[in-house]
């Protein structure tokens, strides 16, 4: 977007394309919002706004002629909202009725609108249509506003009587109906005939195109098809293809476009340079359609097809065949909705489809008929839509029906990839051409086909294929079954070592050996079990399989089950069993004593497929190419190892980086294995031989097996969380290894060289060399000294007009634009050159000694001696321009020679007193800042200092008198004339001289070094502008690719998508305030102290000022838009790019001349200018050409006919930024036969003349949202993209000028060298721009950065699996929409949908690389909810990836070392996530179970009997679970590389202090749940986190709701468990023991319960937790039922907990009730400790104390149904009812207390015991909860729940209220939260507040 400098414009006028914001009131859509039924009569509409203050009568009879027509179009109102529109039409119609009559000109209706129509189209239309100089876009509005005109006119006529028309009228209509074809709408490239004098017509390489795609010569067309445009000759290739194939009109248009684009960008690219140039060149054409048709070729290669591109003999038609192939796809991919997420679908359409196109061309005749062929689906408009993409669409959508929105279990229905894989096998071929309704692909649909109801029978289903996303923790095994199998048998193996006592040297004993070896038996075991995975999970896809398959499937698990049983065999049997036969078949093996020769065979021929494997993955390059390999003996080899699929074959890297990962790996494995050996493994043997020695054990509870030998309970209870960890710590060691290597690979990346202003200085001679290296086109060396100070000067002034600095700051910053060739030096920018002068004045006026030591002492400093030069020169240049009179000038050019010519002779100091130069300069100062100001009245004063100057030159300062500069002042005595003051007629001095951008410029820069004292060593002072610059001349010194021409580069498109976020803050947003009276306003004011004073500068006014006028208003809801996260800001920084191109199309294409009158010349360009040859549109047209930005509003229609504010705040972004194209869905409401249906179109839309302008409306097949609403939105909209490259840009991004600058170097990547395949997706850094809201925001930007730099870098760079994450990555365009596209839509399994675009690409060949010398902005969550929603977003996203066919392919493709970097960095990380809260759960149970059942009291006494120590270690070392803190290290390492270790170490102990530790332990909580649940139970869903500031408080029952499940009910139960653990526990002798022991749990515990408090603004202020309370009860104690919403009711909120539950399957269930189970464990232990139980260990003391629950849930009941029935009528029964039950409960508690030796210690231990018990209860309850309510206990259970939610919710509140009742506690709080400023201005906000109360 461009600066806001120009201010607001009229609605009148036209914005020049660089216009910045124009104010639109909120009426601009009254005319707009029509509904969707009657959109024919916008148009009319519109004209009538138009005219309206023109004309008002006419505008009323256009109005009623629209009112007319609606009724024509829907007499009964049924359409949605038409009834509304007619009464409000109407309505107005009936009230400017009379008005209008009373301006009426003429006498009649019908006279009236004539004179109007004849003098609209005389002194309007006309006088626009001036040839090749007319505006384009308000001539083609014109035309059409007249052709609405003439109906209108026709109706009036018509309706008056009138016969007869004026033969003028009847004359400029047919000319208006011409013109109004030829003025159609266009995109980017006006194609009708009046398009050709536009500047992006002219050039070269799109007449060659236009030229080639008009060849249609030999092409015969159908009779009566666009006969006029036949005979005009307008028809091309595409126009017959459409006439043959039945396509849509704009769908034709727009591929049309972008057909041309295509090859005009890579035409001009070639090399050699294409002659002629107009003319299209064969290798352009060839290029295009080798990519475009790679994955059709291959597919036809994989399916063992011909593939349909067949080419004619004779030379000239090739080209034309080529251009109709490219044509046909386009078009097929354009029309093909959401048919396009599946691209072998589409390959299989054009199969057919370009068969019988070859077969129209050749002529070729049918068999059947006899006549020439003709296509299948041929015929009218639409046909293609109709008869090809709806059936295939209604197949997709009858199958996401099935989803019951992503409820019903994968295996029920198909997604887009089953439906894709279908075509994976030659059997689709079987569905013919034209497709056969019974094909197996339409099964779900025959029904619907066949006119059949569907209650009839149940609908097939075209089935699950290769694959089936059953929902099960298996597949973590399944998916990467190499990693777990090698982690068990090391595991294994190290046991056994251990176990031995034997030192690592001793490992190769045959003894040890041997045992070894049965790591085999346990490989074959896991393979065997794999093999079974394979079957049963894949088993709901049983009727699409293959024999094959099956066969390959079953005989995998038989032979595994072979080994099975024959490895233990032979391992087992000693020699002397064997038979005779064969031991003399096995004497050439050597006779290792002890060891069976048999076994060693077995294992050898057990291990011979792995060492194949081992041989292929040394050579990658013959395992990529015998898996690309269509060989059948390759194929059945293969057959064996994994199934044949399409994809994920040859995805192998080249031996260089499969040598850095290995190594990589090979580190980190040792390391790891070595730490596991010694650290856990090692010293847990020795404990575990003495615990399975023990045999005396005192039981401490009814213990099912005392006699049983070895402990095997305390060995289970000491191992698992050690194992568990030991599974778990690899994501440990990973984040060390990436952290370590990331910054060595960033170190050499050159990041973080410039990080400081100091840095920057003393680098600074260095930038320009290196900016004309990177940023400057090879060829153009001759202007290199412009093109660094042009584009220089444009980043500072980019960041002014983003308010970032002082007026004066910008001066210093800037590089002169015009550089003055008289100049013999670099003229740096003033903030180096600041304070130069001053010093060298003292210099000199000090200095004694000679002239070349003086000059040494300045040229010292190459800045100084550059300032003092310039200063020279620049002092010159005044005198030359002011001093007009010949005396004078002559007497000035005297002085100026002697000076020189001591210079030269090194006699300056001799001859010159340099004591009074600063009282000269003093004179000059003065006399510049005159001359800057330009004031005519200050004439007199600027003759005085003239001579002042003179004066002070020739008397103080000149040694000897100059004999010519006396004899001049004495003539000058002589004509009384005083010297400057002449008043002839030549004038002595020129005052104010001729004034030019470049003199100001001058004399600005001049001022500053004269004047400014103190260094600039803190210019910019605004830290962001700091950051920027210090980036952009850090990111000049990386390695990146040098940029080619602009002409040249590659073309690119960029799409964000939007639904229905913030655009423009209005101003109700910024002054609403919150219960805190904070508004957005203030909070923002006291975020950017600095950047709001500078935009206060910019409006010269003060805070009061601000609202009195609509321009402040709209320039402050601009800048706060811009600091939040906005569709404004997204716009406005991807609108750079825009700029960058127009200003280096400008330095590529301009003259010396031209560059000198400065960039500026362009950027406003006069009237002249803008003609098609003028360098400004020339350099537009360039930009056009290379650059497309569509927004995919999809909800814009709806918004504009709601009348929505959003949807004038697009209309808006698109009137400022011309370049900007939005696409949106629109909804129709259409008749057909009768009957309403919606219709659905794809439109685009661009601005004219302040309104949108429809440019291509395409009909979809249905709905566009089938599956996820993101990336259908991105696919709806990607046909309307341009160019070979597409940025992927999120609503929250932002961009800048800087960065936009490097674009075509990053796209150059495109042709570098990356390993064996060129990349496919350009990643891209980011720079997270929300840190400085909170502390909490700080954290995630923090987090964030550090996994979008070092995290990535790591990825990329040795690992090889990078995949696409975020939005700023940059997809090879071509290849990505033949191959699915840049997401995938599947609903619930592609939730994360960006990453399966990487799974794709990687998985089709292709290479994700990783690029950090360009940067994109991108804003994060802020508050702790929101960060917690896109917590548990990304964690469900993980949780469906676990189960999609993409990872299981990644896991099983992928060679060893590349697997485990895939899943370290993919789902393995949420998996460690979810360990290591398991690790806390099965150390405490263990604990636990040891404490409750005695053996750790036995145990201990042993070990104290024994004085074994390590025995005494082991039973409280399981304490390693805060290793999740070295996930800090990638953050420390990313900091200290980019701002200096020093800031590194800094941050991170802010961070502590700052409670980051307590933050990421939360979020440990929240990624562990919401993975593991969808993982079980599924039920993952987009979660919207809401973009705003996040100052307000979060009322405790909202936090309840959101934490409950996942954190607090988890929390409490650790809680309880270390409670219990405290009490029952004998492993500590005192507290402190304990406390170290466990404060790592502790933390956890404080961590999940109270961080949704501690970071919640007002957390601990009194008034508002009393508020929060009252709020809390209520809602909790509130009834819920239909329609009542989760935050208003606890039992619909409960409800909705459930939701999960109630979709999962049966193992789902199962797995809850088993889990559920651990509960029971409490009671169980606890009721034998009890002094009621009086040491009894008998079985009958826990069946007693199950008597209480009874008894308890009784008492309940008879309370509750007692309530029921006596409470209204029988209040005393009631009463009296609970006062017996009060009685008989004390009674009951004092004979326990009396006669059982009952203790008050036993009743806490008992609540202890029971509650766990009830919640065990409760949670089983649940999970069966259509078995409770049949047995209609369902409201107890709901009693039940919501008694423990009331004591959770008073467990978890209270100590937060005792923590409110201190005031300081609060203000600690918002110290933490929020940085000082704010903190301060919160406390005074409040006070205010409070005395506004108190008036």
């Amino acid at each position: 977007m461009a600066s806001h400098e120009s201010g607001p414009q009229g609605l009148s006028r036209r914005p020049s394309r660089s216009a910045a914001t124009t104010i639109f009131s909120t009426e601009v859509f009254d005319n707009e919002v029509v509904p969707s039924s009657l959109s024919i009569i916008s148009p009319i509409l519109r004209a009538a706004k138009e005219i309206e203050h023109e004309r008002p009568r006419v505008a009323y009879l256009c109005r009623f002629y629209a009112f007319e027509k609606a009724h024509r179009l829907d007499p009964n109102s049924t359409g949605r909202g038409v009834r509304q529109f007619k009464t409000g039409l109407l309505q107005r119609l009936e009230r400017d009725n009379a008005s209008s009559l009373a301006s009426r000109v003429k006498k009649t209706d019908a006279h009236e609108f004539e004179s109007f129509y004849y003098q609209y189209y005389e002194n309007y239309v006309q006088a626009l249509d001036q040839g090749e100089q007319a505006d384009r876009a308000q001539l083609g509005k014109a035309y059409q506003t007249a052709g609405v005109l003439f109906e209108v006119l026709c109706a009036v006529n018509k309706s008056e009587k009138v016969e007869e028309v004026a033969p003028e009228i009847i004359a400029a209509a047919r000319d208006v109906q011409e013109k109004k074809e030829k003025y159609a709408p266009y995109n980017i490239l006006p194609l009708d005939s009046a398009g050709g004098s536009q500047a992006i017509m002219q050039l070269e390489e799109v007449k060659a195109a236009v030229a080639a795609l008009g060849n249609i010569r030999g092409l015969s067309w159908p009779a009566g098809f666009e006969q006029q445009r036949q005979r005009a000759g307008n028809l091309d290739l595409l126009d017959w293809l459409r006439a043959m194939f039945g396509f849509q009109r704009d769908n034709v248009r727009n591929q049309r476009e972008h057909l041309i684009m295509f090859l005009a960008n890579v035409h001009i690219r070639l090399h050699p340079k294409p002659e002629p140039l107009n003319k299209l060149d064969e290798r352009a054409v060839d290029a295009v359609m080798n990519k475009l048709f790679k994955n059709y070729k291959n597919w036809c290669k994989f399916l063992g097809r011909k593939h349909s591109l067949r080419l004619p003999q004779s030379q000239p038609e090739v080209q034309q065949r080529k251009l109709l192939y490219m044509g046909l796809y386009l078009l097929i991919w354009g029309e093909a909705a959401n048919v396009r997420f599946m691209p072998e679908c589409l390959c299989y359409i054009f199969h057919n489809m370009a068969y019988e196109l070859h077969g129209l061309l050749a002529g070729n005749v049918s068999i059947v008929t006899g006549e020439n062929i003709k296509p299948s689906y041929g015929g009218d408009d639409e046909a293609f839509l109709r008869k090809v993409i709806t059936p295939l669409y209604r197949v997709i959508e009858k199958e996401a029906k099935k989803s019951k929105n992503g409820k019903a279990p994968y295996s029920a229905w198909c997604n887009y990839d089953d439906l894709n894989e279908y075509f994976w096998s030659a059997d689709c071929f079987s569905l013919g051409w034209p497709m056969r309704d019974d094909g197996d692909f339409f099964k779900s649909t025959r029904d619907l086909i066949q006119g059949r109801k569907a209650s009839h029978r149940k609908g097939g289903s075209t089935g699950k294929s290769n694959f089936v996303e059953t929902r099960t923790f298996w597949h973590i095994f399944r998916s990467f079954d190499r990693l777990w199998t090698f982690y068990i048998l090391a595991l294994q193996a190290m046991i056994i070592i251990a176990w031995s006592g034997v030192t690592p040297m001793e490992i190769f004993q045959k003894e040890i050996l041997y045992k070894i070896s049965s790591i085999f038996i346990t490989a074959a075991f896991l393979r065997f079990v794999q093999g079974v995975l394979d079957l049963v999970l894949n088993f709901p896809g049983y009727h699409r399989w293959r024999f094959s398959n099956v066969s390959r499937n079953i005989l995998k698990i038989l032979v595994s089950l072979a080994w099975t049983v024959i490895l233990p065999l032979c391992y087992v049997q000693s020699t002397t069993v064997v038979p005779a036969e064969i031991r003399n078949l096995l004497s050439f093996l050597p006779q290792v004593k002890g060891i069976p020769p048999l076994y060693i065979m077995a294992v050898g021929i057990y291990l011979l497929s792995n060492i194949l494997a081992a041989v292929l993955f040394i050579f990658p390059m013959l395992r990529r190419w015998i898996e690309s390999s269509d060989w059948h003996i390759v194929r059945f080899l293969l057959w064996w190892s994994q199934p044949r699929i399409y994809v994920g074959r040859g995805m192998h890297e080249s031996q260089f980086a499969l040598i850095k990962y290995t190594f990589f790996w090979a580190l980190l494995l040792c390391s790891k294995f070595a730490f596991s050996y010694f650290v856990q493994i090692k010293p847990l043997v020795k404990p575990t031989k003495d615990i399975m020695n023990i045999t005396r054990i005192k039981y401490e509870w009814h213990e099912f097996f005392p006699n049983a030998k070895n402990n095997y309970g305390a060995v289970v209870a000491l191992w698992a969380p050690v194992i568990l960890v030991y599974f778990m710590d690899t994501q440990i060691w990973y984040s060390i290894y990436s952290t370590l290597y990331g910054g060595i690979i960033g170190a050499f990346d050159r990041l973080g060289e410039i990080r400081t202003l100091g840095m920057l200085r003393s680098r600074f001679q260095s930038l320009p060399g290196a900016f004309n290296t990177y940023l400057v086109p090879s060829n153009k060396s001759q202007k290199r000294g412009f093109s660094f100070s042009k584009r220089f000067a444009e980043v500072p002034a980019s960041r002014r007009s983003e308010a970032a600095k002082f007026a004066q700051e910008m001066d210093l910053l800037l590089v002169p634009y015009t550089s003055d060739p008289s100049l013999k030096i670099i003229q740096w920018p003033p903030f180096l050159l600041a304070s130069k002068i001053p010093i060298a004045l003292d210099m000199a006026a000090q200095f004694r000694s000679k002239d070349s030591d003086l000059w040494k002492r300045i040229c010292a400093d190459e800045y100084l001696k550059c300032a003092v030069i310039e200063c020279y020169e620049s002092f010159k240049l005044v005198l030359n321009v002011l001093v007009n009179g010949e005396t004078e000038k002559r007497m000035v050019g005297v002085i100026i020679k002697e000076v020189e010519s001591n210079i030269s002779k090194n006699t300056l100091l001799q001859n010159f007193r340099m004591g009074t130069l600063p009282t000269l300069c003093e004179k000059f100062v003065e006399l510049v800042g005159i001359l800057k100001d330009a004031d005519p009245e200050k004439q007199g004063r600027v003759v005085l200092l003239l001579q002042d100057m003179l004066e002070v030159v020739t008397r103080d300062m000149m040694v000897n008198e100059i004999r010519e500069v006396g004899e001049l002042g004495h003539s000058s005595k002589d004509t009384v004339r005083q010297l400057f003051a002449g008043t002839d007629p030549k004038p002595a001095i020129l005052f104010p001289p001729v004034v030019t951008a470049q003199w100001e410029e001058q004399i600005r820069r001049l001022y500053l070094l004269l004047t400014v004292k103190e260094t600039a060593s803190d210019v910019p002072t605004n830290l962001e502008a700091r950051r920027r610059i210090t980036f952009f001349a850090n990111s000049l010194f990386m390695d990146m690719p040098r940029p080619p021409r602009v002409h040249k580069m590659l073309s690119f498109s960029v799409m964000t998508p939007y639904y229905s976020e913030e655009t423009v803050y209005s101003r109700a947003d910024l002054e609403s305030e919150n219960e805190d009276g904070v508004s957005i306003i203030f909070y923002l004011r006291k975020i950017f102290p600095d950047e709001w004073d500078n935009f206060k500068e910019r409006l010269n006014c003060q805070d009061s000022e601000l609202f009195e006028s609509e321009e402040n208003i709209l320039q402050l809801r601009h800048w706060v838009s811009l600091r939040g996260q906005t569709l404004l800001r997204t716009v406005r920084g991807m609108m750079y790019y825009w700029r960058a191109l127009k200003l280096q199309a400008f330095l590529d294409m301009a003259d010396q001349e031209e560059i000198l009158q400065g960039y500026k010349a362009i950027t406003i360009p006069s009237e002249e200018d803008k003609k098609a040859r003028s360098l400004s549109s020339q350099s537009e047209a360039m930009a056009d050409m290379k650059f497309t930005y569509v927004a995919t509003c999809q909800n814009y229609g709806n918004q504009k006919r709601s009348g929505d504010r959003r949807a004038t705040d697009i209309l808006n972004l698109m009137v400022n930024n011309p370049a900007l194209r939005v696409a949106y869905i629109d909804e129709v409401e259409e008749r057909e036969g009768g009957k309403v249906q919606k219709v659905y179109y794809s439109v685009l839309v661009k601005a004219v003349d302040n309104l949108d302008q429809e440019i291509y409306r395409i009909k979809l097949p249905g709905s566009a949202k089938i599956g996820e609403g993101k990336p259908e939105n991105q696919n709806h909209a990607i046909i309307f993209t341009r160019g070979e490259a597409l940025q992927t840009i999120d609503m929250n991004q932002d961009n800048y000028l800087e960065e936009a600058f490097k674009m075509r170097n990053l796209l150059e990547e495109f042709n570098e060298d990356h390993g064996v395949r060129p990349p496919t997706i350009l990643g891209v850094r980011e720079h997270i721009f929300t840190g400085s809201v909170s502390s909490l925001a700080w954290f995630m930007s923090n987090q964030e950065t550090s996994f979008v730099t070092i995290g990535q870098r790591v990825l990329a760079r040795p690992l090889k699996v990078r995949f696409h994450y975020g939005h700023p990555d940059v997809f090879d365009r071509i290849f990505h929409i033949t191959r699915g596209g840049i997401s995938k839509a599947s609903r619930g399994i592609n939730l994360s949908e960006d990453i399966f675009a990487g799974f794709n690409s990687t998985l089709r060949r292709g290479n994700v690389t990783h690029h950090e010398y360009i940067q994109v902005g991108k804003g994060r969550d802020v508050g702790l909810n929101q960060i917690s929603l896109f917590e548990a977003k990304v964690a469900c996203g993980n949780g469906e990836q676990t189960l999609s066919r993409d990872i299981y392919r990644l896991g099983h493709r992928f060679d060893f070392f590349r697997m485990l970097s895939s899943y370290f960095t993919t789902v393995g990380f949420y998996v460690s996530a979810m360990m290591v809260v398991l690790v806390v759960y099965l150390f405490l149970y263990g604990k636990l179970y040891l404490s409750l059942s005695g053996l750790e009291q036995s145990i201990f006494k042993i070990a104290r009997a024994r004085g074994n120590d390590p025995l005494k270690n082991a039973m409280a070392s399981q304490s390693v679970v805060q290793l999740g803190l070295l996930m800090a290290l990638p953050m420390a390492m990313e900091i200290g590389l980019e701002r200096g270790f020093r800031s590194a170490l800094g941050d991170i102990i802010i961070m502590q202090l700052q409670l980051a530790a307590v933050f990421f332990t939360f979020s440990l909580g929240t990624k562990a749940h919401y993975f593991g649940r969808t993982i079980l139970h599924g039920g993952a869903k987009y979660r919207a986190t809401g973009r705003g500031f996040v100052v307000r408080h979060e009322k405790f029952a909202e936090n309840y709701r959101m934490y409950s499940r996942s954190h607090f009910v988890k929390g409490l139960e650790i809680m309880v468990l270390l409670i219990a653990y405290q009490i029952y526990g004998s492993t500590f002798a005192n507290s402190i023991a304990y406390l170290l022991l466990t404060v790592s749990m502790w933390f956890l515990v404080v961590s999940w319960l109270f961080a949704p408090f501690l970071f919640n603004p007002s957390g601990f202020e009194w008034q508002k937790i009393v508020d929060d309370w009252d709020d809390w009860t209520k809602w909790i104690s509130n009834c819920g039922g239909m329609g009542v919403p989760a935050n208003k009711s606890w039992e619909s909120w409960w409800d909705e907990e459930q939701e999960h539950l109630q979709s999962t399957g049966f193992l789902g269930r199962f797995w809850e009730i088993v889990l559920s189970l651990r509960f029971f464990l409490y009671q169980y232990g606890i009721v034998y400790h009890l002094h009621v139980a009086q040491a009894n260990k008998s079985i009958m003391v826990y069946g007693l104390s199950w008597l209480v629950i009874v008894a308890v849930m009784i008492i309940l009941k008879i309370v509750s149904m007692g309530r029921k029935k006596f409470s209204a009528d029988f209040q005393l029964m009631f009463r009296l009812l609970k006062l017996f039950l009060f009685i008989g409960f004390i009674v009951t508690l004092g004979m326990l207390f009396a006669f059982l030796s009952l203790t008050v210690g036993d009743i806490f231990a008992s609540l202890l015991a029971f509650m766990p018990t009830g919640w065990a209860l409760l949670q089983i309850s649940q999970a069966c909860r259509p078995v409770v309510k049949g047995l209609g206990m369902w409201g107890s259970v709901k009693a039940l729940a919501r008694g423990f939610e009331y004591i959770m919710g008073l467990v978890i509140f209270t100590p937060v209220a005792m923590l409110a009742w201190f005031p300081f506690v609060s203000e600690f709080q918002t110290r933490l939260l929020f940085n000082q400023a704010f903190s301060r201005g919160l406390q005074i906000q409040r006070i205010l507040a409070g005395g506004k109360k108190n008036k």
